[in-house]
């Protein structure tokens, strides 16, 4: 068995969201032979200095709960998603997880998946897409890094609140906050019409594309939530949306 997640989005804010991703750790995570994260494990992640210098050990309870399904024989692979894009060396040594790149294929017997946090594809928000290239370079994040963690939280904090205000504007044109339809079939075409599953888009659904006459399937992960989260599991057969609460 495969599990997919995205979208936890956990902090000490959501305790809910955070007590279901624990027992799903401690329960069905146990069975599985991998679980894939892909983005936004996290509501915000200033660099690998929070896993200790959290004055509520939030961030290590998670990490140290991570680490505990790994070492129970799961393997466990991160992708950096839109909020938690600094996770880095330290997070994976401490919780025993792989990054992966965005997109990463992944290759199974008798069937091929392409994974992807999904942000990359939102191309018709080119304010966001503007804010994701310079995020994601590397000297923007090593001179964000060489700031003191303390600065950086407040940093954090406030993009935070910025991308919270620009998503309710971003409402009024919902198109800015979904897949570009052109770009994401000639993404599937690029990665030879594999089955795509991805976040980011807190829209839970299943799609079929139409692309140079091949059917090919997007999964879509459900954000989580207070009172609900959401693993799709892969059997080796099919895939299955399981409702975690």
């Amino acid at each position: 068995m495969i599990h997919f997640i995205s979208d936890l989005h956990l902090s000490p804010q959501a305790p809910g969201a955070t007590r279901i991703f624990l027992d799903f750790l401690g329960g069905p995570a146990r069975s599985a032979g991998h679980l894939f994260i892909l983005g936004d494990l996290f509501d915000v992640w200033p660099g690998d200095d929070c896993i200790d210098e959290s004055p509520d050990g939030f961030n290590r309870m998670i990490v140290d709960a991570l680490r505990e399904l790994t070492d129970s024989g799961v393997s466990l692979s991160v992708m950096h998603g839109n909020r938690d894009f600094l996770l880095g060396d330290e997070f994976a040594r401490r919780s025993g997880a792989k990054a992966l790149p965005d997109p990463y294929v992944l290759s199974l017997p008798g069937w091929q998946f392409v994974l992807a946090h999904g942000d990359r594809l939102c191309t018709d928000d080119t304010d966001y897409q503007a804010f994701r290239a310079q995020v994601r370079d590397p000297a923007w994040r090593v001179a964000f890094l060489n700031k003191p963690l303390a600065e950086r939280q407040a940093i954090a904090s406030a993009l935070r609140q910025q991308s919270e205000q620009a998503k309710r504007e971003k409402l009024q044109a919902p198109r800015l906050m979904d897949l570009n339809p052109a770009d994401t079939d000639d993404f599937l075409r690029q990665h030879g019409y594999a089955t795509f599953i991805h976040g980011h888009t807190h829209r839970p659904a299943t799609h079929d594309h139409l692309v140079d006459g091949i059917h090919v399937e997007r999964w879509v992960l459900a954000d989580w939530h207070e009172d609900r989260g959401e693993a799709l599991s892969w059997d080796g057969k099919q895939l299955t949306r399981n409702v975690l609460r």
